[in-house]
């Protein structure tokens, strides 16, 4: 253990593959991301839509964990979860805490992108969109786990899964009611590119308004 403890103290990595100018970035911070996203799949990371959601309690308690991002516009970015989850249920009406934050870290590029804003879940119609354009297994899987509730064991989900199976044997299979599509309206997008000695570019985009404002923040 302590060895390890050593090895944590002492891993570097020196940023120094591009830099990230206030005066080169697009006006609007929806183009930067479409910019940054085009170049991370560009550069193959794994899973670039991959992103870390951060939710809290109403008494304030956070909670993160990873989700996908499916869409993105001017009016936000769009993930897809169990309504009944954790995550759901801090975001929920009746907990009044919609505050979110999302995450991107693309280590091959020396990048990460802060997004934080309020979620409203999407329309059933969206939803319903969503949800047909999905594998059949992807859509079992939906109907099959009570996401975040504790179960006896994995047995409990495959046999679920499997009568899941039976009774739709093909794809024409329904959105679960609990189960549908978010939508983050960024209210900040931050932009960090990895600097050498640790003094990194950030631009951060904030809504001044009803327009956006740019600014350089310190490393």
């Amino acid at each position: 253990m302590e060895a390890l403890r050593n090895y944590i103290n002492t891993v570097r990595h020196d940023f120094a593959k591009q830099k990230l100018d206030e005066h080169d970035v697009f006006e609007n911070p929806i183009f930067q991301f479409a910019k940054w996203f085009e170049e991370a799949v560009g550069a193959q990371v794994i899973d670039p839509n991959a992103m870390t959601l951060c939710s809290a309690s109403k008494a304030g308690k956070p909670s993160a964990r990873i989700v996908l991002l499916r869409n993105f516009s001017e009016s936000g970015f769009v993930y897809y979860s169990n309504y009944n989850s954790r995550k759901g249920s801090e975001i929920s009406e009746i907990v009044e805490n919609p505050n979110c934050a999302l995450l991107f870290f693309w280590p091959e590029l020396e990048r990460q992108i802060r997004i934080e804003g309020v979620v409203h879940k999407q329309t059933p119609e969206e939803s319903d969109l969503y949800f047909n354009s999905r594998p059949r297994e992807s859509k079992l899987g939906a109907w099959t786990s009570e996401q975040s509730k504790k179960i006896l064991n994995r047995e409990v989900l495959n046999e679920e899964f499997e009568k899941l199976s039976l009774q739709y044997p093909d794809e024409n299979i329904p959105r679960p009611p609990h189960w549908g599509g978010y939508l983050l309206k960024p209210s900040t997008i931050e932009f960090w590119q990895g600097r050498p000695n640790r003094l990194h570019d950030r631009i951060l985009y904030s809504i001044e308004n009803n327009n956006w404002k740019i600014e350089r923040l310190a490393p």
